[in-house]
């Protein structure tokens, strides 16, 4: 095909026919690799949600309160949180392959160890370990294909990211149900599961991929900011955790733990001011629509980790589903979030503008969350509840990628790394946050509505923190589960409330145009004056 009439296909319209066939063969070079990039990230992903399935059944066997529940969820995306910034300055310094590869062990020594868990303590350390790896993969490989592809054609690979997101949380909970509803498998295999797909993903990166050079001899690693961003993350997500449990909000240990992430975070940005290879560089938070970029990031990752716990205890608690079904009862969430990131993918490939689609998704994520907190109730007929997830997921398809390639855009290729893994690393830490926060909530919520049911029919000394519901009475197992399944509103609706900042703060960004190549100028970050606007976007 002459170079010429590739300007008549969708995906290089309005280029030159030399720029079209410049990313044609660059497409052709990326589609070598991107069967091993989206198998590292599948594993990644299934490997945050599928254990949420199981740990009902984990907790029965192991033993577990509703807050070792959360933490078992909550230690993974701590470790992951933690780990992004790292992985993605070390990905600006060394090189990529290696990291990849090297992450992909990390997870694979966490997964093997976490089918070996004998209690919930020792489940919540090796999950630490996966959680490391699993930031490192996530964060690596969106690196990786931001670096060989231009934000402009990023576009027309969130189908295949959209895809691979959309098939892990649908095929998740689906496969968690499997493993632990088949004899002879049991949820240890929730773990071990993964590490096939581990040995797939090694064996063809290391055979496939190559990356442009970016090491440098001369790198220093920001140790020091490192444990210091950790640190401070740690001790703020502790607070939440043990705060009006373990001790009151408004005591000498809450304030401790605060005052020691907060003395955390000014050292931090101290160091960061210091040192010659900051691990996040305070330039790139410089930018307005990036600061922008966090705060509805902090509020997406809120939404996204918070709802898969949330709806999955809602479904099998609240409704009495089994995993399997309770599985599938999410597909309406992950349907949703497969076709907007599709077709705004294609949209924001063909014009270079992203707003807009942003915008409305953050818009969507909200007036489902919103719904959710309204009408989720233990009677609430299913296709209705399935019709509010649809709206949840088709926002967060819209906005999840989009806004990681538009604060690409605004970044140098030397600092892509360090950009997309300080996006990254907020939406987790909104994420572990909103997952403490929620089931914190929906524990409250869950703890006096089965206490007025309870006294209502003259039951007492029933343990309610406790999940494995098969050792109370009949009597009381229907007050629990009626606890969970009109207590959830609660935390879906304060999801909202965090979604409707995201939105706000999404509204402000500036509409700038994506660049073709990296070797474009950047988008001027005085949106006053030589801000390149998408017409109709402001």
């Amino acid at each position: 095909m002459r170079s010429g009439d590739l300007t008549e296909r969708r995906a290089y319209a309005g280029m030159t026919p030399e720029a079209a066939a410049a990313a044609h063969q660059q497409h052709r070079q990326v589609l070598k690799v991107l069967t091993g990039l989206l198998l590292a990230m599948f594993m990644g992903s299934v490997s945050s949600l599928i254990v949420g399935n199981a740990l009902p059944v984990i907790a029965s066997e192991i033993g577990g309160t509703q807050r070792q529940y959360t933490w078992i969820m909550t230690a993974a995306i701590l470790a992951q949180c933690a780990t992004t910034p790292i992985a993605g300055k070390l990905a600006d310094l060394y090189d990529k392959k290696r990291l990849l590869l090297g992450a992909l062990i990390i997870f694979a020594t966490g997964s093997l160890l976490a089918g070996f868990s004998v209690s919930p303590e020792m489940l919540i350390a090796v999950r630490v370990i996966q959680g490391v790896g699993m930031g490192s993969i996530m964060v690596l490989v969106q690196i990786t294909i931001s670096t060989i592809v231009p934000p402009r054609q990023r576009g027309r690979y969130n189908v295949y990211v959209g895809s691979v997101f959309a098939g892990a949380t649908v095929s998740a909970p689906l496969i968690g149900g499997l493993i632990v509803a088949t004899p002879g498998l049991g949820w240890r295999w929730c773990f071990w599961v993964m590490l096939p797909f581990t040995l797939i993903a090694t064996v063809v990166l290391a055979r496939r991929l190559q990356v442009p050079p970016s090491g440098r001899e001369d790198a220093k690693v920001d140790w020091g900011g490192s444990v210091l961003v950790a640190l401070a993350a740690a001790l703020f997500l502790l607070v939440i955790s043990f705060a009006g449990d373990s001790f009151g909000w408004v005591s000498w240990q809450s304030g401790a733990l605060l005052a020691g992430a907060l003395v955390a975070a000014v050292a931090f940005v101290l160091v960061e001011r210091r040192v010659s290879e900051p691990v996040v560089p305070l330039y790139i938070l410089g930018d307005r629509s990036t600061i922008l970029a966090i705060i509805a990031n902090v509020a997406m990752g809120t939404a996204l980790f918070g709802i898969n716990v949330l709806i999955l205890q809602y479904f099998q608690i609240g409704r009495g589903f089994d995993p399997m079904i309770a599985g599938w009862l999410t597909l309406p969430l992950m349907g949703g979030l497969l076709i907007t990131s599709s077709v705004t993918g294609n949209l924001v490939s063909r014009s270079g503008t992203w707003k807009r689609y942003v915008v409305g998704g953050m818009g969507l994520m909200t007036l489902g969350l919103a719904l959710l907190g309204l009408f989720a109730r233990q009677e609430t007929p299913l296709w209705l509840v399935g019709v509010f997830l649809a709206l949840v997921g088709a926002g967060l398809g819209a906005t999840m990628q989009n806004m990681l390639v538009a604060v690409q855009n605004s970044n140098t290729l030397g600092d892509v790394g360090a950009a997309t893994a300080t996006v990254t690393f907020f939406r987790t830490l909104g994420g572990a946050a909103g997952i403490q926060v929620l089931g914190v909530l929906y524990a409250l919520r869950v703890a006096d509505i089965a206490g007025e049911e309870l006294s209502d029919r003259g039951i007492s000394g029933v343990d309610v923190s406790s999940l494995d519901l098969s050792q109370l009475p009949a009597r009381a197992t229907e007050a629990v589960r009626l606890a969970y399944g009109d207590g959830v509103g609660l935390p879906f609706l304060v999801a909202a409330g965090a979604a409707l900042v995201g939105l706000i703060a999404a509204s402000f960004m500036r509409a700038t145009r994506l660049r073709s190549s990296w070797k474009d100028p950047l988008p001027s970050r005085d949106a006053s004056k030589t801000a390149a606007k998408a017409p109709g976007e402001g």
